[in-house]
């Protein structure tokens, strides 16, 4: 069974606490791009689907610091192993479909 595509946003929010946003993609449809501003200028980093848009970008929206870096270097190695981990996927799945094709029908 697969689920449709789709995208999920959550809001929480708890007295004296600080407000959660929960943004899950689960859609073909989504987009990333990234950037520089040039009127500030800074770098962004943009995730987005007609239902939801991510962006980032750094600290205050100011000058690039120490732990901006930081971050843009998790994303970075995240992403990486997003790549790996989809693409491991797609070929074991490839593999697993070219095997049902030459075994014949069930019966």
């Amino acid at each position: 069974m697969s689920l449709r595509p789709y995208t999920y946003v959550t809001l929480s929010l708890r007295p004296e606490s600080t407000p959660h946003v929960g943004v899950s993609f689960h859609t073909p449809d989504l987009k990333v791009r990234a950037g520089l501003l040039l009127s500030s200028p800074r770098p962004y980093l943009e995730l987005y689907s007609t239902e939801a848009n991510v962006h980032i970008s750094t600290t205050g929206a100011g000058s690039v610091t120490d732990a901006d870096l930081s971050t843009a270097r998790e994303i970075f190695t995240a992403a990486a192993r997003y790549l790996a981990d989809c693409e491991q996927l797609h070929a074991e799945q490839a593999d697993k479909d070219a095997t049902a094709d030459t075994a014949g029908p069930a019966t």
